[in-house]
């Protein structure tokens, strides 16, 4: 495995959810840890709307530290993993950018919106 920040991170994961690693973090759930995230995420917008940078890369992190969690315990469940969730986003961004990665044209940010948003309905018909 290559080594980078973010590897280190997965390792930091699967070491705290492993069997010498944390009891409490073990023991969490999904639903267990939504409270976290709703507060990990106001504290951001704080940061955001005062722009307080120093604060807003501490919060990015707790916030990241709940997608890394949750991936953590759906990985536990033979569910899903960080990776898949990367794999989705990357997906997803392709295919709502077809003005950048395939041959729609744009005239305006505006358009880029309107794509956006249509593209985002039609993959919501897709999945019902």
């Amino acid at each position: 495995m290559k080594k980078t920040k973010f590897n280190e991170l997965k390792r930091v994961f699967e070491v705290l959810n492993g069997p010498k690693g944390c009891p409490w973090d073990r023991e969490q759930t999904h639903k267990s840890i939504i409270k976290d995230l709703k507060e990990e995420t106001q504290e951001l917008i704080e940061a955001i709307e005062n722009d307080d940078f120093e604060n807003m890369k501490e919060e990015l992190g707790d916030v990241l530290l709940q997608v890394m969690f949750h991936s953590q315990i759906a990985s536990k469940d033979k569910k899903f993993d960080v990776e898949d969730v990367i794999d989705v986003l990357i997906k997803k961004l392709k295919r709502r950018h077809p003005h950048v990665f395939g041959k729609t044209k744009v005239k305006s940010s505006a358009e880029v919106v309107r794509n956006w948003k249509r593209i985002k309905k039609e993959e919501k018909k897709e999945r019902q």
